[in-house]
């Protein structure tokens, strides 16, 4: 963080805590144009800064998740390709993981299928991407169909769909009975795993 501003610098500092990112802070006139670590700061102190590796204060008044990716994005920009992958392990709690530029930015459960959805369609408009695909575990397809029916309610562009076979990632953490962590854990697998694939359009273009 390069900032002299008590507002950006705690909120700079209350959502890197909370995602549990390590920082660094300096002043603004100690950044060199050979620096390459992510510089947190404001836009009038941007300006004598010799770097484009900059994140501004506003981008942080987003929920946490999408701040993460506009973080990643700076860091992995023309490293690896532009993908928003988001894994869903449907049930009684139901597991998520978001993938974007190769990287986990969030692991969490939920047990209300329209917080979920809520949440998911924020990251889906917040979060920019060549390619969004959204996975869903097969092990209970009728919550799996309610939300791809609610996402696509209430999310108004096309994404990806894939169902994937849960039958093999359940063998591997069958044991793991943590409240909660085994089904972030499912969610994630469900990420890495190939399904079957459609392409879902807004209502507003199936007429």
């Amino acid at each position: 963080m390069a900032t002299v501003s008590g507002k950006s610098y705690f909120k700079f500092v209350n959502v890197l805590k909370y995602l549990k990112l390590n920082y660094d802070s300096v002043l603004p006139e100690e950044i060199t144009c050979s620096d390459r670590r992510l510089i947190l700061t404001t836009l009038p102190e941007s300006l004598q800064i010799p770097t484009n590796l900059v994140l501004l204060d506003d981008e942080f008044n987003h929920h946490p998740t999408i701040v993460k990716a506009k973080i990643v994005k700076k860091l992995q920009s023309g490293l690896n390709k532009s993908s928003l992958v988001i894994g869903i392990d449907p049930g009684s709690r139901i597991g998520l993981s978001i993938f974007y530029y190769e990287k986990e930015i969030e692991s969490s459960f939920y047990t209300s299928v329209d917080d979920l959805v809520l949440h998911i369609v924020k990251i889906l408009v917040g979060i920019s991407a060549q390619r969004k695909v959204v996975k869903i575990g097969n092990g209970t397809m009728r919550i799996a169909r309610h939300i791809v029916n609610s996402l696509n309610l209430q999310f108004c562009s096309h994404f990806e769909l894939e169902f994937v076979d849960e039958r093999k990632t359940s063998l591997k953490i069958r044991n793991y009975n943590k409240r909660g962590e085994r089904d972030k854990i499912y969610a994630r697998y469900i990420t890495q795993r190939e399904g079957y694939r459609h392409l879902i359009l807004p209502l507003s273009r199936m007429g």
